[in-house]
């Protein structure tokens, strides 16, 4: 088939009948393909919207000789925005696809797309139902009410979660939960200081994660800014017009040039060496040949051939289509429908659904752990205070602080204070807090966290699942290799900045004195043969950045002739082209004729025939230049003939570089004394074969797209990590096994075929997955998955789930978006990745670094390690805290803590000390461990054997502590035997039989001399214990003192705060004892500043609320002590931290137990196999000397056996004089 002229610059105009002629020779070639049995209808690919267009009214159409040229400035302009647009942001260019959605999901936009099938449509077909003319195109008032019927073409906007909603779920924590019915249930019983408090600083977390969550970006609304902002289409008579693309309608004729992003989905009607990068939708960087008359059929393809799609970019060529779909009925829009929650058949799921879908994501593995322990937490707490209030009210527990109060609420505030006991209420706070620093450091490390709890997820990560182009590669095609007259040469240099060297055995070959001929006229030739320039602009940082203007497939072609000094411009300017025979798919191969400087018939260093004055720079497929070549370029510069050898050693070496996943192009030349067709002759084909042979082979080129620097070692850190790393990519199986033992990530020695396979095997059967079981099965042992579809990288990722893995999945382009959200931990590329996949990710690599995210799973692991210290440490107060009031109530005694005594001692003094462990530093031993299994809890085995041991030291030494303030204050220690003489009803009287112990003493340190009755004095009940007081005088042996003191009240206040100060003392200790859970205390003990200063403010915090004055009483409840109720309290504490450093002590005897054990059980097998292995060499001795000996005897004595000196044995003569050079080798 003949291809059109190019019709499509910007100055020029199209001859409608040439437009005619090519459409008609489409569709005669598209039905000739068409097979025979097809019955494909028509009618079916018409969409409603289409019919309705059509319905409302026929197109009035100009004349068509009527001009549509574009003002030369006007395209100038728009062609600097349109190259601005495409490489300043594409990485904010976002498609999305609902990645919550199975493959059910996919296969409903599959299926719209199979109903509409516009690529297996007849372009007349289209034309007919849109009611357009691809030469004249929309009328003005047809498209304004086509625009009008149909709506804009953009994405509809989804509106983010109002702020309000996103902070009231912050409520719908199961531990939150519980703090919120003990603030209720505070105030409710008028305990307003301690509902509060609670309130205050559930509210205070709910703001801190409101804000982190707020700020984070919306992918929807970044899908909005991909769509192209200008496209020039056909209107009124064919003029060429500028527009917005929002005002793009089906049935528009579009214009679309180098640079330019596709504004719609668009069957195309014409084009001319036209190419399209569609790595925001496929994920791959090559650029993909589109053509007006390839015809489609049902294919593997992702993309059709004969068509583009909104928000790819143009990477060279021209082209003319028509609007197929606009909006939300694009490709991209039918996506973004998917990430909305909606159906790809328009229809919307319930509210519930979308509510759900939408506020309530899975759970991060914390946030499953962190749930499991409220859960199991607000269980134990409800059955706990049921008990006590059921015992209290039968007992008839009265408060002595309190005797007004009646029994049942007096159990109701006994059963608040456990609530109050038993929530952690820093935790949130304090994982919050232990996020959101964590996520500030790991921002230092290049790594950008969205969401706070996906921080800790990667660090539990034991698959990372990760695409090839642009994540392990750096998606920039790059020459790395030379090839000519069987020397390799080797080029330097990374991505597009065109500095480095070519070398041929470490010496340069484009820096005298030793310049190669061959590797000059390769380059040159490359350089004159193609249509893509380098370029310098300014990045985003100010720094220089480098960009390839065109073809990415010529970009590391004019890449390493910069390198040698061969730019583009002026090597056009020395040799201007005269003629192109553009590449297709059918020659392979692209031809430009470069004129030569006038009496100058050389090629730069390349020395041609006299009268040579053109020369045909040919690039293209190997095999192709190869047999039309008679001749080859020699190392010294001079032309031999090329025979059969010679044209199998190229092709050999292209094996051998295609092999190293390296894309070979072969460049060759042919010297010409005249042009060989004349000036107007405008046939492809014939200037194709006037050119195409006999050539000259000059040299090849293999380009690669990189490792990134950096992957093999991170890649290997994963692996001692006993993280796998997993590579799913569109790539063919040969190129992605070559990239995976480049970067080491199948190892040497790995067998490929067990190793990695192509996705076809995972959906044998029309795209239905295998079982689940087969398909666990393969994913379970492979670690390269090659051309993947985006629902492939799903499924892949669900069968990891399934298996127990934490997957990872890292990203960029709109490929790896669904499956960046359906695993547990979505990372995505903050410079080259699409604004989708950030929207869709957990975390972003700002650097684009592989390397990162290794040094994010340390991070991880490390913040994961320093939540188990706090949460076990904020635990073992919790409980020992129950223990203490359950305890004591259950035996009769007192209460020893009121709720705001423990909601002080949680927020506060225990605060402080666990936010102190969140901020600890690793130890560098967390990458040697094996990943946490999914399953596993936050807190298990030997980690509840320690909260639960130091729980029981909490309350041993508490009820202890507590136990002997009560006896050293009443002479007693149970309720009924204090309160005995307390008569609750009886007014003034109800004191008068209760005495108080003579080792009570005042505030002020005066000593007790006797027990002292009740006495009403002036309205209040006094209570004497000093002998210095003269206030009044009743006896020798009895002195009363004067004010408002009440003993049974204060010697209860005096007991809860020895016991206050003893629980804060010891939780101060032991938070440096919990830094580890089996080194000593005093390793590395002031490593931590931050420890420091929480004890500080911890014992500044207890000195506070027991010392000053309404704070202390009014507030608090406590009262002053003596100097040694302190130090009797602090020093209990101590004896009770030493006993939970014994307990490390004996895990650690244990641990070194049994690594010692192993280590003599291995030692023990180490020698078992050597004892093995000596048997057996003295078994293959012992056979050897039999064989021998039966040797010697079937020889013979004329031919005895010897041995030489090397160990070989010979045959010799039996001759005496016979010499060794007679012997014979067995």
């Amino acid at each position: 088939m003949v291809d059109p002229p190019d019709l499509y610059g910007r100055d020029s105009c199209v001859d409608p009948s040439e437009l005619r002629r090519a459409s008609s020779l489409q569709d005669a070639a598209a039905a000739e393909e068409t097979p025979r049995s097809s019955s494909f209808s028509y009618a079916a690919a018409r969409t409603p919207r289409a019919g309705a267009a059509a319905a409302r009214g026929k197109t009035q159409l100009l004349t068509e000789e009527q001009p549509f040229a574009l003002h030369e400035d006007q395209a100038s302009e728009r062609s600097r925005a349109s190259h601005r647009s495409r490489f300043l942001s594409d990485a904010e260019r976002l498609v999305a696809m609902d990645p919550s959605k199975t493959r059910e999901s996919f296969a409903q936009v599959d299926h719209r797309e199979d109903q509409w099938a516009w690529h297996e449509k007849p372009v007349a077909a289209i034309l007919e139902d849109f009611e357009v003319d691809a030469a004249r195109g929309l009328d003005a008032d047809a498209a304004r009410k086509r625009l009008a019927q149909n709506g804009p073409n953009s994405l509809e906007a989804e509106k983010k979660a109002p702020i309000y909603v996103i902070f009231v779920l912050q409520f719908t924590n199961v531990i939150i939960g519980l703090l919120m019915a003990a603030a209720i249930a505070s105030i409710a019983l008028q305990e307003f200081v301690e509902g509060l408090a609670i309130i205050a600083i559930v509210t205070l977390n709910a703001v801190i994660a409101t804000i982190q969550e707020h700020n984070a970006s919306n992918a929807l609304e970044a899908l909005q800014k991909m769509t192209s902002p200008q496209c020039v289409v056909l209107r009124d008579g064919g003029r060429q017009v500028q527009i917005p693309s929002e005002q793009l309608v089906t049935g528009d004729i579009v214009v679309l040039t180098t640079g330019d992003i596709v504004p719609a989905d668009i069957r195309l009607i014409f084009s001319s060496d036209f190419k399209v990068n569609e790595m925001i939708l496929t994920g791959e960087s090559e650029d993909v040949l589109k053509k007006y008359d390839a015809y489609m059929s049902r294919s593997e393809k992702l993309t059709a051939d004969n068509m583009v799609f909104a928000s790819t970019s143009v990477a060279t060529g021209n082209a003319t289509g028509v609007v197929v779909e606009t909006g939300m009925s694009t490709r991209v829009g039918s996506i973004a429908t998917l990430l909305k929650g909606g159906n790809a058949d328009g229809s919307r799921p319930n509210c519930w659904r979308r509510f759900v879908d939408k506020y309530y994501p899975k759970m991060t593995p914390l946030q499953q752990s962190l749930h499991h322990l409220g859960v199991v937490m607000g269980t134990v707490v409800l059955g706990i205070c049921v008990i006590v209030f059921v015992v209290g009210m039968v007992r008839d527990n009265a408060d002595p602080k309190n005797p007004d109060r009646p029994v049942w609420l007096n159990m109701v505030m006994v059963a608040v204070s456990l609530a109050v006991s038993a929530v952690p209420e820093g935790l949130p706070m304090v994982v919050t807090i232990c996020l959101s620093t964590g996520t500030a450091d790991m921002v230092k490390k290049h790594v950008l966290v969205r969401k706070l709890a996906a921080v800790e997820s990667l660090g539990a990560s034991s698959v990372i699942c990760t695409d090839k182009t642009g994540t392990l590669t750096e998606g920039k095609m790059t020459a790395v290799k030379m090839w000519s007259d069987s020397v390799v040469y080797d080029i330097t240099g990374t991505g597009f900045t065109p500095t480095g060297d070519i070398l041929r055995n470490g010496v340069s070959q484009i820096q005298p004195p030793s310049v190669s001929i061959p590797v000059r006229t390769t380059l040159l030739s490359a350089v004159l043969c193609s249509n893509t320039s380098l370029q310098q602009e300014e990045s985003d940082t100010g720094a220089p950045l480098w960009v390839p203007m065109g073809n990415s497939s010529e970009a590391p072609l004019v890449v390493a002739a910069a390198k040698a000094g061969i730019w583009r411009e002026e090597a056009m300017k020395t040799y201007p082209r005269l003629a192109e025979v553009p590449f297709s798919s059918t020659r392979k191969m692209m031809i430009t004729v470069n004129e030569l400087p006038a009496g100058e018939p050389r090629l730069d260093l390349l020395q041609l025939p006299a009268k040579t004055m053109y020369v045909a720079n040919v690039k293209g497929a190997p095999n192709y230049i190869a047999k039309n070549c008679t001749q080859v370029l020699r190392t010294d510069g001079s032309v031999s003939t090329m025979h059969e050898r010679g044209r199998n050693s190229i092709l050999e070496a292209v094996d051998a570089l295609s092999s190293q996943a390296l894309r070979v192009l072969a460049i060759a030349i042919r010297p010409l004394d005249r042009m060989p067709f004349s000036e107007d002759e405008d046939d492809i084909e014939a200037k194709f074969e006037a050119l195409c042979a006999p050539l000259v082979f000059v040299g090849l080129v293999a380009s690669i797209d990189p490792p990134r620097e950096g992957v093999k070692d991170a890649i290997h850190t994963a692996r001692q990590a006993s993280i796998r790393t997993v590579m799913i990519t569109g790539d063919y199986l040969k190129t992605a096994v070559a990239i995976a033992r480049d970067i080491d990530l199948l190892p040497t020695g790995a067998d490929a075929e067990s190793q990695a396979v192509d996705c076809g095997v995972l959906r044998p059967r029309q795209n239905v997955y295998l079982p689940d079981a087969e398909l666990d099965e393969i994913t379970s042992q492979v670690s390269v998955f090659a051309r993947a579809k985006p629902e492939d990288k799903i499924e892949i990722v669900k069968s990891l789930q399934r298996q127990g893995h934490v997957a990872a999945m890292t990203g960029d382009g709109v490929n790896d978006a669904p499956a960046l959200k359906e695993a547990d931990i979505g990372v995505a590329m903050g410079i080259a990745g699409t604004a989708v996949a950030k929207g869709a990710s957990d975390m972003i690599l700002t650097d684009d670094n592989f390397c990162s995210i290794v040094s994010a799973v340390e991070k991880g692991r490390e913040i994961y390690g320093n939540i188990q210290r706090f949460v076990c440490f904020l635990l073992s107060t919790n409980f020992g805290e129950i223990t203490v009031i359950f305890t004591a109530i259950a035996v009769g005694m007192p209460n020893p803590l009121e709720p705001l005594q423990i909601l002080v001692l949680n927020l506060f003094a225990d605060g402080m000390a666990a936010v102190a462990l969140s901020l600890e530093k690793g130890d560098g031993t967390v990458m040697s461990e094996r990943p946490r299994p999914r399953s596993e809890h936050i807190i298990f085995g030997r980690l509840w054997v320690l909260v639960l041991s130091n729980a029981f030291l909490i309350a041993t030494g508490a009820l202890i502590v507590f136990t002997c303030g009560l006896y050293w204050n009443f002479k007693n220690v149970l309720l009924d035997d204090i309160t005995a003489g307390i008569d609750a009803d009886s007014g003034e009287e109800a004191y008068r039989n209760v005495v108080c112990s003579r080792w009570m003493g005042l505030g002020n340190g005066w000593q007790a001399y006797s027990n002292c009755g009740a006495r009403a004095l002036n309205g209040t009940y006094l209570f004497d214990e000093s002998i210095r007081s003269l206030d009044f005088y009743e006896s020798d042996d009895l002195l009363c003192y004067g004010g408002d003191y009440e003993c049974v009240s204060e010697g209860t206040s005096r007991s809860q705060t020895m016991a206050f100060v003893y629980i804060t003392t010891m939780e101060m200790l032991r938070a440096y004892t919990a830094r580890s859970f089996t080194k000593s205390v005093f390793k590395d003990m002031f490593s931590n500043k931050w420890m420091q200063m929480a004890a500080v403010g911890s014992l500044t915090l207890t000195l506070s609320v027991t010392n000053i004055p309404v704070i202390q009483d009014d507030l608090f409840g406590f009262s002053y002590i003596e100097w040694y109720e302190w130090m009797f309290s602090m020093m209990f504490a101590l004896v009770m931290v030493a006993f939970g450093e014994t307990l490390k002590c004996l895990y650690r005897r244990r641990d070194r137990s049994k690594l010692r054990k192993a280590a003599e059980e291995e030692y023990a097998g180490m020698v078992e196999e050597i004892r093995t292995l000596r048997n057996h060499i003295e078994h293959l001795e012992g056979k050897w000397e039999s064989e021998m000996q039966q040797l010697r005897l079937r020889v013979g004595d004329d031919h005895p056996v010897s041995h030489s000196p090397n160990g070989n044995s010979t045959l010799t003569s039996s001759s005496s004089d016979s010499s060794e050079e007679g012997a014979v080798p067995l």
